[in-house]
């Protein structure tokens, strides 16, 4: 009898498996000596066999009970050949897709010949407009990894499916530096592109789509027309297949290709263009198409690609219509393009220059640029400032997006309105005269002239204004603090601590006495138990709650951009405790009752919303002891970033009458932590704006006579 063989696996797939980071399965390989070991691959990237991998988890408890996407995995690594099967399954997840639910959960059950001949003909009718599918064939082979893929999409959605084969995809093409722009990134973005009247342009281009996230974003805002171009034809297709899947009512053209060297979209003039251009490809073209017409501000450098892609689209816009592209900051600055750059800032085509803070996409540790270009009309006088937003945050290591999205579009909005009146804000953004941007340098960096913006820049009234409102803030969040901060009532207990019975999460849901949800997609269980409730999804304009948000106790600050899809997603009711999932090393966990002006929200990604039986647990008491210290230590995995398992926190078993006691010395805590908070963010304000007004010459200090 011929037995199969196992599949073999990266480090990559025992992270998924395992529902860890790779980090960790790096540290078990090192510190655990029956780990199993390589059975081919290379030295940089070694394979295991799946079964013995699989053993060694489940030996541990570290094995999730098999998920359809585990068996769509194998599927696919068991299936003979390279990875153009997950290729040819793209127009299958997209036929599948368009059926009703019924029709879709009929498929996996059906028999090897009729699930292949629906595929044949399903798959046929959109094959056409994915690239690469046009000639694909489904043997009897492929029977196991349809009926994976099928289940699949029943299970946790389309888009999901589409995930897990662009994983397979990656690997055989070879697909390394390919990056996803951030869906607040993207969404930033194409808000951007909205006019001062809050129109949307029509027909949006990205000739870098990769697979199609700032399309999308376009749609979501808007757009009807979609056109993309990729170099990987595997991306492509998964562009197509994606944005057919976000956007239905669009018209979508993606195409396969080199942009620069072989444009799929010559002809097209679009009303506005998103990018996030390849960086630091010397090779582009530079020899090739030395005298393309689209180089109308000079010949870019073999150094300056982005300067290429920068042309590129704007040779694409139609007159006064904009581009947003995602730049390596270094090109704001460098001495090769400064030619470049000085003739797009003296044409106009340049309205914007955007620093955004490290973290806001990969390469994670730079702060990345957006450019925002406009195609210059003949016709009209070039403008005579370019927009200049210091969005970065220094010293803060949570990207807070609401706060970036604020700093950028409070700027931008106003700026497009009314570039002549336009004021700013003193040390973030400012209206930058052309002539002071062409010197012999030519630096665009905006930290380099907001931070010190010229003393005609600063309006003395208003900077004397702002800061007697700011001071008048500090004033209310020190009174604040000082109330909160009065020595309560805390005796001390006998001569011992106290030492109470507990119980875990995990015996609390099976009583009855709580429940457990999170915004996660459906279907994911482990061996500890059922999988957690989760209600259908609801959408229309709710703001959502993030893991920030918690964390810094402010407002639910996303939005629908920020939710995965394809998940269920919770909304928060009233007396709910919401946890951070994810945590960093060094700090604890925050827990905290949600505030009445939460009621209503979804639940963003990487919280845990437990829901208590107010008649046997008291919200406040919950959270106190589901973010003590000791418990998140115990019920925590990971190094640098560490994920905590509700199941295995502790809840002392107290009568509700002691409950509540401990209840409000928690809601306390709450309040002082909140308040000093307050009274640090207020004092940060007041001393930025004041040292801003000293040092520029608008203000005087204290007891010094007007001149």
């Amino acid at each position: 009898m011929n037995q199969q063989a196992s599949a073999l696996v990266t480090a990559a797939d025992i992270s998924r498996l395992a529902g860890v980071t790779r980090a960790t399965v790096s540290n078990w390989r090192r510190r655990h000596p029956d780990f199993p070991a390589p059975t081919g691959g290379t030295d940089a990237s070694p394979t295991y066999d799946l079964d013995a991998v699989r053993a060694w988890l489940a030996a541990r408890g570290q094995l999730p009970e098999d998920t359809p996407a585990d068996r769509l995995r194998t599927a696919l690594r068991n299936h003979p050949g390279d990875g153009e099967l997950a290729l040819h399954l793209l127009p299958v997840v997209l036929a599948a897709a368009r059926l009703d639910r019924r029709e879709r959960e009929a498929l996996p059950e059906l028999r090897d010949d009729a699930l292949l001949r629906w595929v044949r003909s399903a798959a046929d009718d959109g094959a056409h407009d994915i690239l690469g599918t046009e000639d694909a064939a489904y043997g009897r082979e492929a029977a196991g990894p349809l009926r994976a893929l099928l289940q699949y999409v029943v299970t946790d959605g389309a888009e999901a499916a589409t995930d897990v084969l662009a994983e397979r995809l990656l690997e055989d093409t070879g697909g390394t530096g390919t990056y996803l722009t951030p869906r607040p990134l993207a969404a930033l973005m194409a808000r951007l592109l909205t006019d001062s009247a809050g129109a949307f342009p029509t027909t949006v281009l990205d000739p870098a789509c990769g697979t199609g996230s700032l399309l999308a974003a376009a749609a979501s805002a808007g757009a009807t027309e979609l056109c993309g171009q990729d170099v990987l034809a595997a991306q492509a297709a998964q562009a197509a297949v994606r944005l057919r899947l976000s956007a239905p009512e669009a018209a979508v053209t993606v195409r396969a290709g080199d942009s620069l060297r072989s444009d799929a979209f010559q002809g097209l003039t679009a009303d506005a263009v998103l990018c996030n251009p390849p960086y630091g490809v010397r090779d582009w073209g530079h020899e090739d198409l030395a005298y393309d017409q689209r180089w109308a501000y000079g010949v870019p450098p073999k150094g300056e690609p982005e300067l290429a892609w920068v042309q590129h689209s704007l040779a694409h816009l139609t007159p006064r219509s904009r581009a947003v592209l995602l730049m390596p900051p270094a090109v704001a600055e460098r001495t090769a393009g400064r030619r470049i750059r000085a003739q797009l800032v003296r044409d106009g085509a340049l309205r914007a220059v955007v620093s955004l803070p490290p973290g806001a996409a990969t390469p994670l540790h730079i702060g990345l640029h957006l450019w925002v270009l406009e195609r210059p009309d003949p016709q009209a006088e070039p403008p005579g400032t370019v927009l200049l937003v210091d969005a970065a945050t220094s010293g803060n290591r949570d990207l807070d997006w609401a706060a970036v999205d604020d700093t950028v579009l409070s700027a931008w909005r106003p700026y497009l309105a009314d570039q002549d009146g336009f004021t700013g804000a003193p040390g973030i953004a400012g209206a930058v005269p052309v002539t002071d941007l062409l010197n012999e340098a030519v630096d665009l960096t905006p930290a380099r002239h907001i931070r010190t913006a010229s003393r005609q820049a600063l309006r003395p009234a208003l900077l004397a204004r702002q800061a007697s409102e700011l001071y008048g803030q500090l004033h209310q969040a020190a009174r604040d603090l000082t109330d909160l901060s009065t020595e309560g009532d805390w005796p001390p207990a006998d001569d011992r601590a106290r030492d109470w019975r507990t119980a875990t999460v995990a015996d609390l849901l099976r009583g009855g006495a709580l429940s457990l949800l999170r915004t996660a997609p459906p279907g994911r269980r482990t061996r500890s138990g059922e999988p957690l409730p989760q209600p259908e999804p609801e959408l229309g304009g709710r703001p959502t709650l993030t893991a920030t948000d918690v964390m810094k106790n402010q407002p639910a600050s996303g939005t629908e951009a920020d939710l995965p899809t394809g998940a269920a997603l919770p909304l928060i009711q009233g007396s709910d405790v919401l946890l951070t999932e994810i945590l960093r090393a060094g700090r604890g966990g925050v827990a905290r009752v949600v505030e009445p002006s939460e009621t209503g929200c979804f639940l963003g990604p990487h919280l845990l919303l437990f829901r208590p039986d107010q008649r046997r647990l008291d919200p406040w008491f919950l959270a106190g002891f589901l973010a003590a210290e000791q418990n998140v230590n115990a019920a925590a995995t990971g190094t640098s970033i560490i994920r905590v398992d509700p199941r295995r926190l502790r809840v002392p078993l107290l009568p509700l009458a002691e409950q509540q006691r401990y209840g409000a010395a928690f809601r306390r805590l709450h309040e002082l932590r909140t308040a000093a908070r307050h009274a640090d963010q207020a004092a940060e304000d007041v001393t930025r704006l004041l040292s801003t007004g000293l040092t520029g010459g608008a203000l005087l200090p204290h007891g010094h006579g007007s001149a």
